[in-house]
């Protein structure tokens, strides 16, 4: 029992779950586009999130010498394995996709690393959840149609759209969540407005984000089923947010949105 949740407790920290998460958005992107399996566009995404995330969390830890354990001695040696993978993924996409994962990877950087007196972009008053949604969005929708040859038409934009609000939506219950925690000076929705505010503010954008489905060139009966399922349960979660909540409420639930997501289209495509 002490090993699996170890095991568990690496797979939340260690960022594989929401590697995984991210490497499901990018599975939906071929899926609604009707494109075949791209290898190393979907393990640029999955070991690049992978490498990314686990940068943002712990470089500080190794930057300023602090004591390290052995899990942080097992992050560094599979996000070093992440970042080789993922270089070698990387030199096997185009140049349009190589050039979008550059700008996403520099946010990414600006994001985690302080710059002088001003800190770094996560510390600037409201900004992370739009930089967090602009990155999702991109690397999981753009560069996978970049990479694809395919042009950035309507409905590339409008799933890209989709694909932001989602994000938008599912850290909104991570910073209802995180209220108790979160510093004043970064001004997060909560903070701002209250729970019971960035509750009716998440189902509104919900209801955007359903409502953009019906603006596509072709509209799916089947996806549109897939997103009513979709929509309630991010619905619940976002009702049943609070900052008494454990964070495995997110970092593990909320978090499995996108694998969800994934699983309900394989499994009405299945029909």
């Amino acid at each position: 029992m002490d090993m699996a949740k170890r095991l568990f407790y690496f797979y939340i920290h260690g960022s594989i779950h929401v590697a995984i998460a991210v490497l499901s958005l990018v599975l939906m992107t071929y899926h609604m586009f009707n494109l075949p399996f791209d290898a190393p566009m979907a393990g640029f995404a999955f070991f690049g999130t992978l490498f990314g995330y686990n940068f943002i969390k712990y470089e500080a830890r190794f930057r300023k010498k602090l004591p390290l354990r052995r899990f942080h001695k097992a992050v560094a040696a599979i996000s070093i394995t992440a970042l080789i993978l993922g270089a070698v993924c990387f030199f096997l996409l185009n140049r349009e996709a190589q050039l979008a994962s550059l700008a996403f990877a520099a946010l990414s950087v600006l994001y985690a690393v302080p710059f002088g007196s001003r800190g770094n972009l996560r510390s600037l008053a409201g900004i992370k959840i739009y930089i967090v949604a602009l990155c999702w969005a991109g690397v999981t929708t753009l560069m996978p149609l970049l990479n694809a040859g395919i042009d950035l038409g309507q409905d590339a934009w409008l799933k890209f759209c989709q694909r932001f609000l989602l994000t938008i939506i599912l850290i909104l219950i991570f910073e209802i969540i995180d209220l108790a925690e979160d510093n004043p000076s970064l001004k997060t929705v909560p903070q701002k407005i209250g729970i019971k505010n960035t509750r009716l503010l998440n189902i509104m954008l919900l209801a955007v984000f359903y409502y953009l489905e019906f603006l596509k060139t072709y509209v799916d009966s089947n996806q549109l089923g897939v997103n009513v399922a979709l929509v309630l349960a991010v619905g619940l979660f976002t009702m049943g947010a609070s900052p008494e909540r454990n964070k495995y409420y997110t970092l593990f639930w909320v978090e499995s949105v996108p694998i969800f997501w994934l699983g309900l289209v394989y499994l009405v495509g299945g029909f």
